[in-house]
């Protein structure tokens, strides 16, 4: 019998979540698939849509060439563009677009001579500071790009910074930096991000480019504050799991764990599950932590080790060896336990590893 610790992936999530998003925004959509889709199979992921999404992004072509390899034929965006002159060949061949932010990319694709003019995704920084050219140089850019019989088409785009904080100015600021700059321009625009679909209507334009809510976790980190509820339609596409592989009762004021870090204050049922921070699960989560226990809510105890982390049974009398275990997924929140250790949801779910990956699909399409 192998180790019990899963990812399971629900591609019908995946699906419903993509729908979402371009049921919010309107307009197209290219599916961010970048880093093997944030942790939950790229390849998969990109077969599940394939026959409904209008294109992909990744970060580097040789995130777009696995997808190329495994038949993926619709459009792929490069998102980081490319890193030297002799990828361009390579993205013309593989019939790629790509995202232009530096003068330096400009240069090289009116100096290279192409059998096929490239689709191009013009980047400003509008106020990010990250990558993007600068909104009094962006005009110039894109005539000069436009001109050349390398390029196909244009479109225009911006990242946002703060598209997560409802109650910052910043996105707007953005918003009118990019707009006072390409006025004129008759080409499409792509601004908004998971963050900027589910919070920012203002940032809707011809392309989305929806991430980290295709995965089921909202970005929002004030939801109270006045957004909608679409974010409560988001369905957690990877249930995150284990299994209760040892149980034991201890005393009041005894430890458990690496140094010794939770001291039960009554007698305890301590459960050990089979997963630690070599799965991904982060060892930096304290005592508190939800979990989900053969669907019952209790918590993590004492320090999460490299193989395998302790929570509390005491109050589940019929939690017992084999009960499983939920660490994220539909109950217990990804968010949830990210905000518990001071991080992100994109990050818990690209650490996941070691685990048993398997797909589900349990719609029709």
């Amino acid at each position: 019998m192998s180790r019990p610790t899963v990812a399971n992936i629900r591609l019908d999530a995946f699906r419903h979540n993509y729908r979402l998003a371009k049921e919010i925004h309107g307009g197209r959509a290219l599916a961010v698939i970048k880093a093997n889709a944030y942790g939950h199979g790229a390849v998969q992921c990109a077969r599940a849509i394939e026959d409904q999404a209008d294109g992909f992004a990744v970060a580097s072509i040789e995130e777009a060439l696995v997808l190329r390899e495994a038949g993926i034929a619709g459009p792929i965006l490069l998102l980081e563009g490319f890193f030297e002159v002799a990828e361009i060949p390579e993205i013309e061949d593989n019939n790629l677009w790509i995202v232009v932010h530096h003068s330096w990319q400009v240069a090289a694709i009116l100096a290279t001579k192409l059998a096929k003019p490239l689709t191009i995704w013009l980047k400003m920084d509008s106020g990010m500071h990250r990558v993007g050219l600068a909104p009094d140089e962006y005009r110039m850019a894109y005539e000069s790009l436009m001109r050349h019989p390398n390029i196909l088409q244009i479109v225009m785009m911006s990242h946002f910074a703060c598209a997560d904080e409802l109650v910052s100015i910043h996105p707007l600021q953005q918003i009118k930096t990019f707009r006072a700059a390409t006025a004129g321009i008759d080409a499409p625009v792509s601004l908004s991000n998971s963050a900027a679909v589910l919070g920012w209507p203002i940032s809707y334009a011809d392309w989305a480019r929806p991430g980290i809510m295709l995965y089921g976790a909202d970005p929002i980190i004030d939801r109270e504050s006045g957004a909608d509820v679409s974010g409560q339609r988001l369905r957690p596409v990877m249930q995150f799991g284990s299994a209760v592989i040892s149980l034991r009762t201890i005393s009041k004021g005894e430890p458990v764990g690496y140094g010794c870090t939770f001291v039960a204050e009554r007698a305890t049922r301590v459960g050990v599950v089979a997963c630690g921070y070599a799965d991904g699960y982060p060892r930096v989560a304290p005592t508190g932590t939800p979990v989900a226990v053969d669907g019952k809510l209790t918590r993590l105890i004492g320090r999460v080790s490299m193989d395998m982390l302790t929570v509390d049974l005491t109050d589940l009398p019929d939690a017992n060896l084999g009960s499983h275990v939920e660490l994220w997924g539909d109950q217990v929140l990804v968010g949830d336990v990210a905000s518990c250790v001071g991080t992100i949801a994109y990050e818990l779910l690209c650490n996941v590893k070691r685990a048993r990956f398997q797909y589900s699909d349990t719609s029709t399409q």
